[in-house]
């Protein structure tokens, strides 16, 4: 009887490492997922990285490139062409002055300015103003935020 019984046990025995083995294989290998998983996810991160310096590149170079066309060499030029956008600005914004004058003179030859205030400065008018104040500080800001990045 002790025979068999220690015949059974033995035989149980040498399941015991092999049992152990299949849970330390299941272990290691759910390990292994968790790796390549959090590889996967590191590898993903960097590729958008990589894509992200490539699109800061590209928008750099396009930048280089479209400002480059406005250096000459020669410097009389140079400043003229400098100076293309503001006389444009002020021209347009006298005319814009000169209309809204005739058009109170037009307006004011019988009445006060404080009843045709608001024909005079209508939302339309408003929009324009805002437009164009919005974007001249907006273009400051953004190139100011650009060189203190640089």
């Amino acid at each position: 009887m002790i025979t068999i019984l220690a015949s059974i046990v033995g035989f149980i025995s040498s399941l015991v490492p092999e049992i152990l083995k299949f849970f330390k294989d299941q272990n290691d290998k759910k390990h292994e997922l968790q790796i390549l998983d959090r590889q996967i996810a590191q590898s993903k991160t960097k590729s958008k990285r990589v894509l992200e310096e490539i699109e800061v590149y590209r928008d750099i170079s396009e930048q280089h490139s479209l400002y480059s066309t406005y250096k000459s060499g020669v410097s009389w030029v140079d400043a003229l062409n400098g100076t293309v956008r503001p006389v444009m600005a002020y021209s347009f914004f006298l005319i814009y002055a000169g209309v809204k004058i005739i058009q109170y003179k037009a307006l004011t030859s019988t009445y006060r300015l404080i009843e045709f205030i608001e024909i005079i400065w209508n939302i339309d008018d408003q929009a324009i103003f805002a437009g164009i104040i919005s974007f001249y500080f907006g273009q400051r800001t953004f190139n100011k935020l650009q060189k203190n990045k640089g």
